[in-house]
């Protein structure tokens, strides 16, 4: 279990935490969810004692992780895939870790094979490709059989058959009861893993909820009805009180009443439907809905600048012709992300 109370992080005027309290629970995957910015590296930095709060506190089963002895055999954790020794083989580098928490070096052969670098083990990291060091990056967090695991964006530079894996991974390790902390940009990915959702934004918290509720909570809901009688359609609907709302290309949207309702409706005056289709927004379009006014780095559809300008080119002397805009437009960052 992973425990926050108000914690927060301020580096000079920037609050890049802000009075973050919620709790991480054991037994399911748990999505960390913030657009960039949002402070959810700095969470997960102070979360294993690489940053000092500025205030608040955060426990890992009860203890700060300064008083954990051997911290690999509590919390594994993958931050940065690239926080290796690249001249040092796999497995040199899990034996390394392994031997500094007290754990067994068989555990390393394990783990290698957990991930899938046997083949590679005496290979020097630095050769590895972005997929293969977020394996020996995982392998890491895995090695000494922890309760509690924290993940980073763990897809990050894998195929689809590592993808796959890291994410029944993270169910399976869930299901035996340990606690599975997971942060990525990848929402469709989170859909098919999180159970569970803990989502801030500008470092302050806005949803720690289902990932049901969640979507319930911050989208629309309503089911799509198109039939070849759409004006007596819109007749049965309006005499049992039900409001439909013209969607163009001959569909109609009914919120406020479930499918099951609708198609009986239907049937029972020997309507036909050539639709019928319950609506529900996806993660991505909730997360939008929800983060709109926590988003600290906006992008903008810019004007093409002149073909013949070179497009890594600073702009004309003068200035930058009426109606037009050059390059991207860019906010100074501040700390967490």
């Amino acid at each position: 279990m992973i425990e926050l109370e108000g914690l927060t992080k301020r580096y000079g005027e920037k609050v890049a935490v802000n009075n973050l309290t919620f709790t991480v629970h054991p037994g399911t995957v748990t999505g960390f969810l913030g657009p960039n910015g949002a402070g959810k590296s700095t969470t997960m930095r102070m979360m294993l004692g690489l940053d000092n709060p500025t205030a608040g506190d955060v426990r890992i089963d009860g203890k700060h992780y300064a008083q954990l002895k051997d911290p690999l055999k509590y919390i594994g954790a993958l931050l940065d895939a690239k926080a290796m020794h690249g001249g040092r083989s796999a497995f040199n580098h899990l034996l390394c870790l392994a031997q500094s928490n007290g754990i067994p070096r068989a555990r390393v052969h394990k783990v290698l094979d957990t991930v899938g670098l046997t083949a590679v083990a005496r290979k020097k990291a630095k050769g590895f490709s972005l997929g293969m060091g977020q394996r020996l990056g995982i392998a890491g967090a895995l090695l000494g059989d922890p309760e509690i695991l924290m993940f980073d964006e763990p897809v990050n530079g894998l195929d689809p058959e590592g993808i796959h894996w890291i994410r029944n991974l993270m169910k399976s390790l869930a299901a035996q009861g340990r606690t599975v902390f997971v942060s990525s940009h990848l929402m469709s990915e989170m859909a098919l893993t999180a159970e569970h959702l803990v989502v801030i934004g500008q470092g302050r918290l806005l949803a720690d909820t289902s990932m049901s509720d969640f979507i319930r909570q911050n989208s629309r809901s309503y089911v799509r009805l198109r039939s070849p009688q759409r004006e007596r359609l819109l007749d049965v609907l309006h005499e049992a009180g039900i409001t439909a709302v013209e969607a163009g290309n001959g569909t109609l949207e009914v919120d406020g009443a479930g499918s099951e309702q609708l198609g009986e409706l239907a049937a029972q005056h020997q309507l036909v439907l050539h639709e019928l289709s319950p609506q529900q927004a996806s993660l991505e379009e909730a997360f939008m809905q929800l983060t709109a006014e926590s988003v600290e780095y906006h992008a903008h559809a810019d004007h093409q600048p002149p073909s013949t300008a070179d497009p890594g080119s600073p702009p004309p002397p003068g200035g930058t012709p009426p109606g037009q805009s050059w390059g991207a437009t860019w906010q100074q960052p501040g700390k967490g992300n």
